[in-house]
């Protein structure tokens, strides 16, 4: 019922406000925590696990609290804190959002893709624009969906937010900045290793039966995840998607229309709902609730 309730809190709500968002309270921590910078690589691990053993804690602190809660409140109150934790609505709408933006110009739809992706969207073209959209669409149904669920199912709600924690330090503090490069080894090297099965299985839901071209598409890309769901979904709707200077993935596929981005939404939305149904089922009458 919590992931089921949380599921539902997602469709209807979308997600909390910023000034109420988790996510946003990590960010938070992040930036206090920077406070002890040092170009050093052990001063970074510290800083990353003195925040995750902050966030962790208070996560099973909430955890033990909510089973002295009487039930449905105990299931209600769970909902409420795993549903900041995975975004499915926002993610769907903001890729619909770039398509529509195609249709009005190029220009627009630019604009809009920026608010999605890090790399520079200025010089894409029609093409350009889609591949960056279903690429983000992909990754983020594994780091957004299928990895917080995951987590969610086999450490409760300590181990959702843990691994929402490993992911924000990354967007932060991952050392693809010079700035962090040695600070933020360890935030690069957890999220990774978090992602590493959450990744494979939002490969397989994408694009089923298929696991020797899963793995040869993702040994295109120079991230040991991201190659996996961005291949997968290539690989289903028999598209190139490419990022200039990095990798082509499914070369030999064409270039992505609308109808692509189209199907593709249908297809994560697929997924997403088949990662609810399994982690409800998994979850159920676990952790006390």
């Amino acid at each position: 019922m919590v992931v089921l309730l949380a599921a539902f809190l997602d469709w209807l709500l979308r997600e909390p406000p910023a000034r109420l968002h988790p996510v946003a309270g990590i960010g938070r921590l992040l930036a206090a925590l920077e406070r002890l910078w040092r170009d050093d690589a052990r001063a970074g691990a510290a800083a990353w696990a003195v925040g995750a053993a902050a966030v962790t804690g208070l996560a099973a602190v909430l955890g033990c609290w909510i089973l002295t809660l009487e039930t449905p409140w105990r299931q209600m109150t769970a909902a409420l804190l795993l549903w900041p934790a995975f975004s499915l609505r926002m993610l769907l709408e903001e890729v619909a959002a770039v398509e529509a933006a195609l249709a009005r110009g190029l220009d627009e739809a630019r604009t809009r893709l920026a608010r999605l992706v890090s790399r520079d969207t200025g010089d894409l073209d029609e093409a350009g624009v889609r591949m960056a959209a279903l690429e983000t669409l992909s990754e983020n149904l594994s780091d957004s969906v299928v990895a917080p669920l995951f987590y969610f199912v086999l450490f409760g709600l300590p181990g959702v937010w843990l691994y929402r924690y490993a992911n924000t330090a990354d967007a932060v503090w991952g050392y693809r900045s010079p700035r962090y490069r040695r600070w933020g080894w360890l935030a690069a090297r957890a999220d990774d290793a978090l992602n590493w099965i959450p990744a494979r299985l939002t490969a397989l839901l994408l694009s089923p039966g298929r696991p020797a071209a899963l793995r040869r598409e993702a040994g295109r890309t120079p991230s040991p995840n991201a190659g996996w769901p961005m291949g997968a979904l290539a690989l289903a709707l028999g598209v190139r998607l490419e990022k200039r200077g990095a990798y082509v993935l499914n070369p030999s596929g064409r270039d992505p229309g609308p109808a692509d981005l189209r199907r593709a939404l249908v297809r994560v939305r697929r997924a997403a709902v088949a990662v609810y149904a399994l982690a409800a089922l998994l979850s159920w009458g676990r952790w006390g609730l």
